[in-house]
């Protein structure tokens, strides 16, 4: 008579969830009533397990992110200073894997990556550096609406002053300024300002 399930598992220094799917797998042989006997147990499950591969201390996880992220991701790895051996070797293994995923180191560092930049650009704002830019833009959109009208009420303001110092007629001399200062408002329009 062995030892019972439970108490090999303490032997062991497993659970019993581990003892019994052992059990199940067929690497370990329990006795007909049950128990199991600790020194046979102990040489099946030496045999039947399969041991790790030497040189592997860490099983890469891989976690799969979008494609953009994983490029972003290899330039994060580079930029970032590895300084443990598991890590490189985790990051490496993932790599070499091929499966289109990224280890969870390289996830991790893209993680702390966007977090950095967010608090990098939290702390630009915070200064006062930054603007928002839909209101940036209502307000450049704002400033040429204003211009523009500016220059529209010029040659009503100006026409007539400068029909008498020429000495000609006040309604063609307004009539060409206007011409000439909407065809230039028309070329200023036609410019379309790149906003990044």
């Amino acid at each position: 008579m062995g030892l019972s399930i439970r108490a090999y598992a303490r032997h062991r220094g497993v659970t019993d969830t581990a003892v019994h799917k052992a059990i199940r797998s067929g690497r370990v042989t329990p006795e007909p009533d049950g128990t199991v006997d600790a020194t046979r147990a102990d040489l099946e499950w030496a045999r039947n397990t399969d041991s790790p591969k030497q040189g592997t201390k860490q099983r890469a996880t891989t976690v799969n992110i979008p494609h953009s992220d994983a490029q972003s991701s290899g330039a994060a790895s580079k930029a970032s200073d590895d300084s443990s051996g598991a890590g490189a070797s985790a990051s490496q293994g993932s790599s070499s894997s091929g499966g289109g995923g990224t280890s969870l180191l390289q996830a991790r560092t893209v993680n702390e990556v966007v977090k950095a930049q967010t608090n990098k650009v939290r702390l630009a704002r915070l200064k006062g550096e930054l603007v928002d830019r839909p209101q940036a833009i209502a307000h450049v959109f704002k400033l040429a609406r204003s211009e523009r009208d500016a220059w529209l009420n010029w040659p009503a303001r100006v026409s007539a002053e400068m029909a008498v110092k020429l000495g000609i007629e006040p309604h063609p001399m307004h009539v060409a300024l206007e011409n000439a200062v909407r065809d230039h408002l028309q070329e200023l329009g036609d410019l379309r300002p790149r906003v990044d």
